[in-house]
């Protein structure tokens, strides 16, 4: 569960009277709900039941018991620069003496295991029914690999007690971060006017009905070969929520899909047998997340990089490679590819090509070493929490190419770091005679990331790319909610897409239309026949709307929605993103002293949490509170667990805020700083200028301006300001050249063309 603040994922939430009473301790749930005792399976299921209980399933959440617990809890004491903590036992118990949420030493009890290898975290029973996950972790591996240890998650680093990366932090929480996928049908019951959780499961780990559903049913048949409540939906007709055998290859591969992405949850409580996108919203190829080409940067989850792949495409599931029970693979080393990377492939897969991909001819490395392996090439791995190497599941072909283009890494250099990436393309066009790579949506995300003068139009084809991964259209349909009404062709066409996962990132992208183009584009996503997922976004998307506005007889369907809609908010408004995104919703929907208490919740979670400062700054400055818009964001310059260039945005909008309350020295000192902080926002520069002109000091603007255009040479902004100073103080020769530099960048300004025309005419 460790991750670092920037790469933790936005969702929705709600802060709403709740009646919910809060229970001291995490436990079964009273209510069976369909389910049955975790013990139940292994009756007549033994060979899969031993199967599972070594698996990462199994051990995903236990007591802390003898039977369980990995760690040396012998009186050893751990170090790692300023963080510390002594591992001990007690009366038959597992204690842990460290730092507790006031800075202050402590002894705390352990209270369960959560997972096992190749690591094992402790979590500790707070009040409020919180339990908060140790970030001190012990290494299971063998003693040859490095292991049976201690360690810290975050080598190096100390986080204050009031910060949410802290282990009694909103970030190291078990009932909002983590416990959903640790165990069966967990409801969080979560009491967000008290703060605090009433949390329960069906099963404290993985079990059966994590992935077959609630079993009460296939339990009724088989005691009473009776014929079940779903007669007719499975394979067999034996009462099985979840039926393997019937599904389609995206049904199985999305019954795992949940616990392994980065997603937004869209309910609190999620059984196996829901449609995924009714449950969960999957994280586009976000920069935090994702390398420009797809490839993992953040810790993803396996299932947005198997979503670009042409195996997903073709129709390969999760248990073409993995043991349904053990989770293992199925085959060691190439075999696993092999069985379908052949001479003759699987009918099931008529797509796949036939080979001999096992052949030096193909790899094109001596037989048996590393760069034989099937998985070096096309599954580069990437270590998360120190010690876990996990493999991209993109199954893509190394494209050096693209790390020339968008700097994407590859496979190819990985390996071979002494070497340029030069090296690499020469070394692929050789062996595989392909000089001219085809497009792939890579080219498209890192023009956008690199803010290249195509982006638009790049995104603007990939949305409306039906070859390219769903996954890839979706990032774009996001990206272009950056254009404004530009966009709204494009976004249109994401909304037709037969995608669901695109309709609903082009849905919420919608929100930067008019109003009257938002309520014809959007009708459709309204459906009762439309994903949950797709849903929730066009409702984000309508939420200033009145309700009038739309046609009579869809009101009372549209009112409906936003009431469910918000009370599902209400349930997961655990984290500072839900609280960010769902006063951004109030804030939409016209209802800014709302919105203004939620951006400030989500502050008192994380103070460090810089979108929800900029969006309480901003909106405080919005309904005429200037004076709180700079308490805000002088609270926010001062910290020093902000990265620095978060810290520099901050003081630019500082430095604006000051201008807007006419404390204009103020506000120039403050530019100054961002611009050290943040040199790679023009906009400061741009800003700075302006101001500095319009106090007269043309000489210190025309400074600031050429500073800033050293770095940003093809800024219209800031050729813009240029033209303006140099005009004011008479030198139209050098006017003349900016407004020409200003043209070449900006070709379609009719007013560039006409000052350049009257500047040439009076200089003539």
């Amino acid at each position: 569960m460790l991750l670092s603040r920037a790469l933790i994922i936005i969702l929705f939430a709600l802060l709403w009277p709740s009646t919910i009473s809060a229970q001291a301790t995490p436990g079964r749930s009273a209510e069976n709900a369909g389910y049955v005792p975790t013990d139940t399976c292994a009756g007549c299921h033994q060979s899969e039941a031993a199967a599972w209980s070594g698996s990462d399933h199994a051990w995903a959440m236990r007591p802390a018991t003898d039977e369980w617990v990995l760690g040396a809890f012998d009186d050893t004491t751990f170090s790692d620069g300023a963080v510390s903590a002594r591992f001990f036992k007690r009366e038959g118990q597992y204690w842990v003496a460290t730092e507790d949420d006031s800075g202050k030493p402590g002894e705390f009890r352990i209270a369960y295991t959560f997972g096992y290898f190749p690591l094992q975290q402790y979590l500790v029973e707070f009040s409020g029914g919180r339990l908060q996950a140790l970030t001190i972790a012990w290494d299971t591996r063998t003693g040859d690999e490095g292991g049976q240890r201690w360690f810290s998650l975050y080598p190096g680093q100390k986080f204050a007690p009031d910060d949410a990366l802290h282990w009694t932090g909103r970030y190291q929480n078990w009932n909002a971060m983590c416990a959903d996928c640790h165990s069966t049908f967990l409801k969080m019951n979560y009491d967000a006017q008290n703060d605090t959780f009433a949390t329960t499961w069906q099963e404290q780990n993985v079990g059966c009905q994590g992935c077959h559903g609630p079993g009460r049913d296939h339990v009724d048949w088989a005691e009473n070969q009776a014929e079940p409540a779903n007669e007719g939906k499975g394979h067999g007709n034996y009462g099985l929520k979840v039926d393997f055998d019937a599904m389609s290859s995206d049904q199985v591969v999305e019954t795992c899909a949940y616990c392994h992405s980065r997603r937004q949850a869209l309910k609190d409580g999620q059984h196996a047998d829901e449609s995924y996108l009714d449950k969960a919203l999957p994280a586009t190829l976000r920069p935090d997340l994702y390398h420009p080409d797809g490839q993992i940067d953040g810790e993803v989850y396996v299932y947005g990089s198997f979503a670009q792949s042409k195996m997903s495409a073709a129709g390969v599931t999760c248990l073409d490679c993995h043991d349904a029970h053990t989770a293992e693979v199925l085959v060691e080393g190439n075999g696993l590819c092999l069985q379908c990377h052949n001479a003759q492939p699987p009918e099931r897969f008529p797509s796949l090509q036939s080979g001999d991909y096992a052949s030096q001819d193909h790899h094109h490395h001596p037989m048996g070493s590393e760069g034989a392996q099937c998985v070096n090439c096309h599954m580069p791995e990437k270590t998360y929490m120190v010690v876990d190497p996990r493999r991209d599941h993109s199954f893509r072909v190394p494209r050096p190419d693209l790390t020339l283009s968008t700097g994407s890494p590859n496979a190819c250099n990985g390996c071979h770091d002494d070497k340029t990436p030069e090296w690499a393309v020469e070394a692929i066009d050789r062996w595989y005679d392909w000089p001219n790579q085809p497009p792939h949506f890579a080219q498209a995300l890192g023009a956008f990331r690199q803010a290249q003068d195509d982006a638009f139009l790049r995104l603007a084809g990939l949305i409306r790319d039906s070859q390219a991964p769903a996954i890839a259209r979706a990032t774009a349909a996001e990206h272009l909610a950056n254009f404004g009404s530009r966009a709204g062709s494009a976004v249109r066409s994401g909304l037709l897409s037969d995608e669901p996962l695109v309709q609903a990132y082009a849905a919420n992208s919608t929100a930067q239309l008019p109003e009257d183009r938002r309520l014809g584009a959007l009708g459709p996503s309204l459906s009762e026949d439309q994903p949950r997922a797709v849903r929730d976004q066009a409702l984000r998307a309508l939420a200033g709307v009145e309700l009038s506005a739309f046609p009579e007889h869809e009101r009372a369907h549209v009112e409906s929605l936003r009431e469910d809609y918000e009370r599902r908010l209400h349930e997961l408004a655990t984290l500072p993103g839900t609280r960010l995104n769902l006063a951004t919703y109030l804030q939409r929907a016209g209802r800014p002293s709302e919105a203004m208490a939620h951006y400030r919740e989500a502050l008192s979670m994380d103070p460090a949490f810089t979108p929800a400062r900029v969006n309480l700054a901003s909106l405080a400055s919005e309904q005429g509170q200037i004076e709180t818009a700079i308490e805000v964001l002088e609270e926010g310059v001062a910290r020093v667990d902000i990265p620095e260039a978060d810290r520099g945005h901050l003081g630019y909008l500082l430095a604006l805020a000051l201008v807007e309350a006419g404390r204009v020295p103020e506000a120039l000192s403050r530019f100054e700083q961002a611009s050290s902080l943040n040199p790679g926002n023009p906009r400061v520069a741009y800003n700075h200028g302006l101001v500095l002109a319009r106090v007269g000091r043309l000489e210190s603007a025309e400074t600031v301006l050429s500073e800033g255009l050293s770095r940003h040479p093809e800024d219209p902004g800031l050729l813009n300001a240029m033209v303006f100073v140099t005009l004011q103080q008479g030198r139209m020769r050098e006017t003349l050249d900016y407004a020409r530099r200003l043209q070449r960048v900006a070709p379609g300004d009719p007013q560039v063309r006409s000052l350049i025309r009257d500047l040439e005419r009076r200089l003539n």
